[in-house]
């Protein structure tokens, strides 16, 4: 009871506070650009009492909202770098809109805090963190997985595969959309995007109902750059490097009246080489146990041409509209060498086979976008409406040529062909309307509709040298995903401290899975409800305290349920599971955020409990070669359920002018507990990861930039998988009056990113070792024009718009 009448004080004490104050509001942005200015002070000194002085900061959005007591006022709008914004003997008797107050810079401010007011490469917010791609020295002349593997919280594997915060299912979004770019081969693609194409990665690990559900991990959003400035500009990059990495993009952009027209387009050219080993001892109570070395070479050479291009055309003050063109095609030309060595039980060599596999690849995507937005007279008051169609064509055929020259010698030819067809169409509705001036209420639809087949074939040689179609190992597999969404959500704003965003969100998905001459035409219908809650509350002027909750999903992708055997060597094969269920997780996070003058800390603690969780199991399908060796099978099932616990930190520091730092720490627990054919798959695994991002400006207009990161060891039921450390550097230099920017990068400066695996099961051990792409030296040229010189474009520069929620309330 005194607990009650203590809150009730407090809640009265408010009421009558709120019921003798006024509240001013309004938008702060940068004249030239019109992007927002987070964080820009409004300062109120009051004419009547002149010790008392007054303010507030804007939010992510650039909005200020502000609650004082009637009287006169001097009030300023003030940001580093830009000219303050003055009203002077202001009467405020009641509430009032501002408006959109512009600031322009102070360009003669810019010269005196060069280094002062640099952009950073990393900004923490509440609700997500930002990684500024331009700011990035070792980026440069790389890809967009090169971009993924520097961004905090994130991490990126020896094969290019990306996890956040030590989970691999994450969902990939363009410019906040699902994309055809970033489909079920995202790791593949992400290795041929340029990063010259891209202006900033969010990362949100706690979703509002706004985002799809699917993505257990959370959500990463790739902004595509997009020019905003009036009249001709743009920028061309150039670069070269060892092993071969050569490439030429440019990004344009041409703004007059009402239209504004824009590109990034490149090619490139990539050798890749990389290499693995497998080291495997058979275990058999029957016979004596036997061992199998496998080594492979690579060489992936692709050259790529990507292409976005855009017209944004405002209609009038409140309606506008966008259209987009995405195109890219990307040459493969692949070559693996496989040598196996296999022993018995003394070590005798029995076995040598040497295999080589060479493979020409074709892939093309072409996307088109359509954007409507209509804003109603009242501020925040919108609806946009987008569509989006996509074709994806990949062509694979490879030749693959085997020599055994032990016990016999003899050799033998295969061809195999892929030709993978898919499309998707998006269609997507956002309605926002503001109720007041802190509370707002949200509603749409999202529907993705997606159609795929994929044609396996496998043709042997005869005796004759004739090739013939293995109908045993050839299939057609088609795959039919369609998935429509409805959300709604509703934001406040107690007291101009507390921020609440209540989401509820539901998804229907409809799936069919049909194999060619095979008994199987499978459907799975299911719908799910995902609720999410978002609280912030405001302890102090910088001190911020989250809590967010939300519900996903796992779809399994189309070749984990395609039932038909893919063969990765003749030991080894992949087989789908047609009756996987999706996984459904809750995850819950708990967030703080301190900004003091030189130092911003964030730090998460963070709770996911899944259920139906994909496993990979790998066990001896009781079937051998014709030289007698145990076949593999390996496979994905549903194993009951997934526990992670997680404590993340990221730290910015500037101890001086020149120099800055940015550190991020990564502790996760996962506790697996599940059963398959009466064998126990339990395990636990405690894994880390670290990276130290130091950024140095150096005299002369150079800079140096040093990235280090560190993955703990981890494992599962099967695998245990080793620590593994890495090294980027890089140096840049401003030429030609600022307008050129010479860059060099070193990408993995002491080789040592390497995956390295111990599997134990009980019929094998297995010992593996996968470096997917060796050391890269890269040297890149940048060359602007029309463009604010290096001191303008540090505070001022904005680029690309998300898809994030409106009106400060995000999630």
């Amino acid at each position: 009871m005194k607990k009650f009448l203590l809150l009730l004080s407090i809640f009265l004490l408010q009421y009558s506070f709120a019921q003798n104050s006024v509240t001013l509001t309004g938008t702060v942005v940068d004249e030239e650009t019109q992007e927002p200015l987070e964080f820009a002070t409004l300062v109120l000194k009051s004419l009547d009492d002149p010790d008392i002085v007054t303010g507030g900061m804007t939010d992510l959005d650039g909005k200020f909202n502000v609650t004082v007591s009637p009287g006169n006022y001097d009030i300023s709008v003030e940001f580093i770098s830009y000219r303050p914004f003055t009203l002077k003997n202001q009467s405020i008797t009641k509430s009032r809109d501002f408006g959109v107050i512009p600031l322009s810079l102070d360009i003669a401010q810019l010269d005196e805090v060069e280094v002062v007011g640099q952009r950073t490469t990393v900004e923490l917010r509440l609700d997500k963190k930002i990684y500024n791609v331009g700011q990035d020295l070792t980026t440069r002349g790389g890809t967009v997985s090169d971009v993924l593997d520097n961004v905090p919280s994130v991490s990126v594997d020896a094969e290019g595969n990306v996890s956040l915060r030590g989970n691999d299912d994450v969902r990939i979004l363009i410019n906040g959309r699902p994309s055809s770019m970033v489909g079920q081969s995202a790791t593949q693609v992400l290795q041929q995007l340029p990063s010259d194409a891209i202006e900033k990665v969010e990362v949100i690990t706690s979703p509002s109902a706004r985002y799809d559900a699917q993505g257990t991990g959370g959500i990463l959003n790739i902004i595509l750059k997009k020019g905003k400035l009036s009249g001709f500009n743009g920028s061309f990059v150039a670069n070269t490097g060892t092993p071969d990495n050569h490439g030429i993009s440019a990004n344009l952009n041409y703004r007059t009246g009402k239209f504004n027209f824009f590109t990034t387009t490149g090619y490139n050219y990539r050798d890749s080489p990389g290499n693995s080993f497998d080291r495997t001892q058979y275990l058999s109570d029957t016979i004596p146990n036997r061992f199998l070395n496998e080594t492979r070479e690579r060489n992936r050479k692709r050259n790529s041409f990507n292409s976005n291009f855009g017209i944004e055309y405002d209609i009038d003050d409140k309606n506008s509209i966008v259209g987009s063109v995405f195109f890219r095609n990307n040459d493969g030309d692949n070559t693996t060498r496989n040598y196996t060595d296999k022993f018995n039980a003394d070590r005798e060599l029995t076995s040598h086979v040497f295999r080589n596999t060479s493979e020409d690849e074709l892939d093309k995507t072409i996307e088109f976008n359509l954007n409507y937005i209509h804003k109603f007279n009242e501020d925040g008051h919108e609806l946009s409406v987008m569509l989006q169609h996509s074709d994806n064509k990949e062509d694979e055929r490879s030749l693959i040529r085997e020599h055994t020259t032990m016990p016999v010698d003899s050799t033998v030819f295969e061809r195999l062909s892929t030709l993978e067809d898919q499309r998707n169409i998006l269609l997507q509705a956002d309605y926002v309307y503001p109720i007041g001036e802190n509370t707002q209420f949200e509603a749409g639809y999202r529907g993705e509709l997606m159609d795929m087949s994929n044609d396996y074939r496998v043709e042997n040689q005869d005796a004759n040298g004739d090739f013939f179609l293995n109908q045993d190992l050839t299939n057609l597999f088609d795959y039919t995903q369609d998935v429509h969404a409805f959300y709604v959500q509703y934001g406040t704003k107690f007291f101009g401290k507390m921020n609440v965003l209540l989401g509820l969100r539901t998804e229907i998905t409809d799936i069919s899975v049909a194999v060619e001459g095979y008994d199987l035409d499978a459907k799975k219908n299911y719908s799910k409800l995902f609720p999410t809650v978002n609280l912030g509350y405001e302890v102090g002027e910088n001190e911020t305290v989250t809590l967010g909750y939300n519900r996903r999903i796992r779809r399994p992708w189309s070749r984990f349920l395609n039932p038909f055997p893919s063969r990765e060597s003749k030991t080894n094969f992949f087989e789908g599971n047609p009756d996987l269920d999706p996984s459904y997780s809750d995850v819950f996070d708990i967030g703080y955020l301190k900004q003091w003058q030189h130092v911003t800390f964030n730090t998460s603690v963070y709770y996911q409990h899944a259920t139906d969780v994909f496993q990979f199991i790998s066990e001896a399908t009781g079937e051998l070669t014709n030289e007698g060796d145990p076949i593999l099978r390996r496979t994905p099932i549903n194993l009951a359920t997934d526990s992670r616990y997680g404590l993340e930190f990221a730290v910015m520091y500037s101890p001086f002018r020149w120099w800055r730092l940015n550190t991020d720490l990564n502790i996760f627990r996962s506790e697996l507990r599940g059963s398959y054919n009466d064998q126990s798959f339990d395990a636990d695994n405690t894994s880390w990861f670290t990276r130290l991002n130091s950024k140095v400006n150096l005299p002369w207009k150079v800079d140096f930039q040093t990235v280090l990161f560190y993955r703990g060891p981890s494992r599962n039921s099967q695998n245990e998988n080793q620590g593994m450390f890495s090294t980027n550097l890089a140096f840049s230099k401003d030429i030609l009056k600022d307008k050129g920017t010479v860059s060099l990068n070193v990408s993995d400066l002491f080789n040592s990113r390497k995956m390295r695996t111990d599997t134990t099961t009980e019929t094998f051990l297995r010992e593996s070792e996968n470096q997917w792409r060796e050391r890269q030296f890269t040297l890149s040229f940048t060359y602007r024009f029309n463009q604010p010189n290096k001191k303008e474009r540090e505070r001022g520069q904005r680029g690309g718009n998300g898809d994030d929620d409106m009106g400060g309330f995000e999630g």
